[in-house]
């Protein structure tokens, strides 16, 4: 027997603010009991297909160190399109491994200082001969 991922869970210090702009990044939806009040201790995004959610919960810590687990996101638009979008939704640039040649990523960290990467688009990758 094994174990379907169902959702990855997010702490934070405010969920629904966290769920409006990570539902804005991937085109998750928003539960609909999301945002009933912005104290809510909870908010869900649900994936538009088969796959896990993402699940905001309220927590009395703030962030302290750098994530030990991430996120990758892999574009349906140019790579360079889509850091540029995020950056605009209220991210921030952490590392810039873009290379002239087309290749690498780039680490930006959401509103409360989550880490994440955007890759290259799988058409970028194909492009380039890249799997």
């Amino acid at each position: 027997m094994t174990s379907r991922l169902h959702n990855v869970t997010v702490d934070c210090a405010d969920p629904v603010a966290m769920a409006n702009f990570w539902a804005a990044v991937t085109g998750y939806e928003q539960h609909p009991d999301n945002g009933v009040a912005p104290e809510d201790d909870e908010a869900l995004l649900l994936p538009p297909g088969d796959g896990p959610g993402i699940l905001f919960l309220r927590v009395p810590e703030g962030k302290a160190v750098k994530n030990r687990l991430h996120l990758d996101l892999q574009p349906d638009r140019p790579r360079d399109e889509e850091v540029e979008r995020i950056l605009a939704l209220g991210a921030t640039m952490v590392l810039d491994m873009r290379r002239p040649d087309g290749r690498g990523w780039a680490q930006l960290a959401d509103p409360e200082g989550n880490e994440f990467c955007v890759e290259r688009s799988a058409a970028e990758r194909a492009a380039m001969g890249d799997e």
